[in-house]
């Protein structure tokens, strides 16, 4: 009889599942409310190259992937959708590593990380925790940043800027840090927002603490990945701003690129180049618009090993520093209307392709030529829809398998083919309409993870991330 009861007890445990932010130790993925699967993806082509999605950026960190035999012709309707789930509050995109699926939103309150299987949007594990927060400007309360997976540990930091590191396969807490409390961080316009990056044995957090006694504020700090104990700090005034640090090679050495511009009164922020390994600053370069309500969501990128592109859209727009052997920074040219709001451009034989305009209304898709910084052309992408004007205003774009896809910010998903004489559209299709889709969707093993980040206007569903089968045959 006890042998009987011991095995009841263990099959319970096991059918169970885990708990709110109890690790359990190989949890089994179960179905939960808010899940709908629609049917299983094609299999993998033959031949297909595949690549995690560890950061929000991608593996690259540079909206690009490695993926290889995608879908070719859409169906009119749009690719097959595989599943979808509900969703809370965010603006985070899902990230991807050993066959699990890591998306971070806000859920009743709660800041919460949920691990799901990427072909069938089922659950391995939730973690939770409570958390304050009001958008004074009325946009959701949700995490800003998205969640970064390094091996077995996923790192999230959330809009009141409390960081944690998970185990993956679990959900357990390694460590945890309240940023807002070590380092004096204010709220700023929209909450705590960049995301971190994890490089060699270290997080390298763009911090944006205010001035404590006898310093300036810590504005970037390196916390070692595996216990969250302070490696080095920077003070700097320029506080955080809404874009991602990304570590890459100038002039032979890794570097970290991080913009930081938090809110200041006059504005300040720009570039800070500096040593990953010890803090070291080796440049600063001041790029802010001088307008108070003004914020920097894009990430730099590194052109090649001498030339970084960073980008505005309030007022001066981008520019293109060469550095030189001691990784000080000179302008080459800058360019008004070539600011990107959030998105990053891709670079794409001696061009950069992206959609310009701090607005809708003034948004345009454009090709720069990075010679000579001047702009090639302009595509307002503007067409008839059901007798309305429609655009893909300010969109995400990606680039996989020598394609470029395309994601409007209300539910649009395009594929253009592009070059220095124009952008043909090669098709298209509307996926929902939602406001604020300004999360760059994500490819995994052929699949492509779509954010909607509020409730489809004609349909009434709610916020959800949709999974599509993108594999060709």
């Amino acid at each position: 009889m006890i042998f009987v009861a011991r095995l009841a007890l263990l099959s319970a445990l096991l059918t169970a599942g885990p708990r709110l932010g109890v690790a359990q130790g190989a949890p089994i993925a179960q179905n939960y409310a808010g899940l709908t699967f629609h049917s299983p993806p094609k299999p993998l082509a033959p031949g297909a190259v595949t690549a995690d999605w560890p950061h929000f950026l991608g593996p690259r960190l540079n909206a690009t992937t490695a993926e290889t035999k995608l879908l070719g012709q859409w169906p009119s309707s749009g690719p097959a959708k595989v599943w979808e789930m509900e969703t809370g509050e965010g603006y985070a995109c899902p990230v991807f590593s050993a066959g699990k699926l890591v998306h971070f939103h806000r859920v009743d309150g709660q800041e919460t990380v949920d691990c799901l299987d990427p072909e069938t949007g089922r659950r391995f594990w939730r973690f939770a925790y409570p958390v304050e927060y009001q958008d004074r400007y009325g946009f959701n309360p949700g995490p800003r940043s998205s969640a970064g997976i390094d091996g077995e540990r996923i790192y999230i930091v959330g809009v009141t800027a409390v960081m944690h590191c998970l185990d993956l396969n679990t959900g357990r807490v390694i460590w945890r840090r309240d940023l807002m409390a070590d380092y004096k961080i204010p709220q700023y316009f929209f909450g705590y927002g960049p995301t971190p990056v994890v490089w060699e044995d270290r997080l390298i957090v763009n911090v944006g603490g205010k001035a404590r006694e006898g310093s300036t504020g810590t504005c970037v700090a390196a916390f070692d990945k595996i216990t969250g104990k302070t490696l080095w700090e920077v003070e700097d005034p320029w506080g955080a701003s809404y874009a991602s640090p990304i570590v890459t090679k100038l002039r032979g050495r890794d570097v970290a690129l991080v913009i930081a511009a938090g809110e200041s009164r006059p504005s300040v922020g720009g570039l800070i180049t500096l040593d990953p390994k010890t803090g070291q600053v080796f440049d600063r370069f001041p790029w802010r618009a001088k307008v108070y309500e003004s914020v920097i969501a894009g990430t730099p990128i590194a052109l090649n090993e001498r030339h970084v592109y960073i980008s505005e859209c309030y007022e001066k727009g981008g520019a293109l520093l060469e550095f030189d052997e001691h990784l000080k920074s000179r302008v080459v040219w800058t360019q008004r209307g070539f600011g990107l709001h959030w998105m990053m451009p891709l670079q794409i034989d001696g061009h950069l392709y992206g959609f310009a305009g701090r607005n809708p209304p003034d948004t345009e898709f454009k090709c720069l030529q990075i010679e000579t910084g001047k702009i090639i052309w302009s595509d307002d992408t503007r067409f008839d829809e059901n007798g309305r004007t429609q655009s893909f205003f300010r969109a995400s774009l990606l680039q996989a398998d020598g394609r470029f896809f395309c994601l409007g910010e209300d539910g649009l998903l395009g594929e253009f083919q592009l070059t220095p004489k124009g952008a043909t559209l090669r098709q298209r299709v509307r996926l929902f309409q939602a406001t604020s889709a300004w999360t760059l969707p994500a490819l995994y093993r052929g699949l492509l993870y779509v954010a909607q980040n509020t409730r489809d206007v004609r349909s009434d569903k709610a916020p959800r991330i949709i999974c599509y089968d993108f594999r060709g045959s």
